[in-house]
């Protein structure tokens, strides 16, 4: 089994689990009481923020799920059918995080341009084109990994060394793959055109913001120049995610690439930690949301408690 004698790490896979689930579950159900009491939401950017919460919920649960269980020494609950629901939809929500956090970029980017920008003539378009970006990127992705339904299959061989897909219950040969080269080069692409969209709409956020702080100086007023609008709070915000994404997402990469090329899958609580690491940021985007938002989901007296 995954964790035989490793109690804390299989602690710290229940915690974060724990953690995360409740974080998301929390701030979505925030939103939707927002909603419900106000019969619309407060910001064009709040169904961003749900989705993302519900992508973040799909990708705690589906990941780590397997490893608790295999934590307390079950035997392997999936089957077939089962390994094939389970490794889809956590690659489809985990495809899904980088999306979404790209197309919250690119959309706040987009709010907080100045109207005299050649990008001015998006911002009324922005709702309606968000919208159909999701159904795009959800379509992409779940056309993207549709061989996983095919490729995996329940793991029968718990001390083999497997060269392809390995979870803790399932695994995949890439020999199976109709062609391997092609389908790593698409997810390649597909991450490297996010990020890059993610780097180039925070750089211009950033110069956004330092022009604002700037103009600011000028005002000679200490009152007004340290104001800070709801739109500079969800930039910052976003600024923040974007760049706890991007950490997280380079360092699951490398721990990746060291369990395939050097460890060769054979030390298998590198699985769990790799786990663990591609679930850190949706842990712990639902707080950085509520940390930066506490008068919008707050009464103001609780606000007040948090603040002392």
């Amino acid at each position: 089994m995954l964790f035989p004698s490793n109690t804390i790490l299989g602690v710290f896979v229940i915690s974060e689990f724990c953690v995360g689930v409740l974080g998301n579950s929390l701030l979505l159900m925030l939103y939707i009481f927002n909603f419900w009491v106000k019969a619309r939401f407060n910001r064009q950017i709040d169904p961003i923020f749900m989705h993302l919460m519900i992508v973040n919920m799909l990708t705690i649960i589906f990941a780590m799920i397997p490893y608790i269980t295999s934590s307390f020494g079950v035997p392997s609950f999936l089957h077939d059918a089962g390994c094939k629901a389970f490794v889809y939809v956590y690659r489809v929500s985990r495809a899904m995080s980088i999306s979404s956090t790209s197309i919250l970029s690119t959309f706040q980017a987009i709010t907080i341009t100045p109207s005299n920008s050649k990008w001015a003539w998006l911002k009324p378009k922005l709702s309606k084109w968000t919208f159909c970006t999701f159904l795009f990127s959800w379509f992409i992705n779940m056309v993207i990994y549709v061989h996983l339904i095919e490729n995996v299959i329940a793991k029968t061989n718990y001390t083999g060394v497997n060269y392809g897909y390995s979870h803790v219950y399932c695994e995949s040969s890439p020999v199976e793959y109709p062609n391997p080269g092609f389908f790593l080069g698409v997810i390649i692409t597909r991450d490297l055109v996010l990020l890059v969209i993610m780097m180039w709409t925070s750089l211009s956020m950033v110069t956004l913001l330092y022009r604002h702080h700037k103009r600011a100086q000028h005002l000679r007023n200490p009152r007004l120049s340290s104001q800070k609008s709801p739109e500079h709070k969800a930039t910052h915000t976003i600024l923040l995610l974007v760049n706890c994404f991007v950490f997280f997402y380079l360092l699951n990469n490398l721990i990746t690439l060291y369990d395939r090329f050097y460890t060769r899958g054979r030390t298998e609580n590198l699985g769990a930690i790799i786990t663990i690491v591609a679930s850190f940021y949706p842990t712990l985007c639902p707080f950085l949301l509520m940390n930066s938002n506490k008068v919008y989901f707050f009464p103001s007296y609780i606000q007040r408690a948090i603040g002392d």
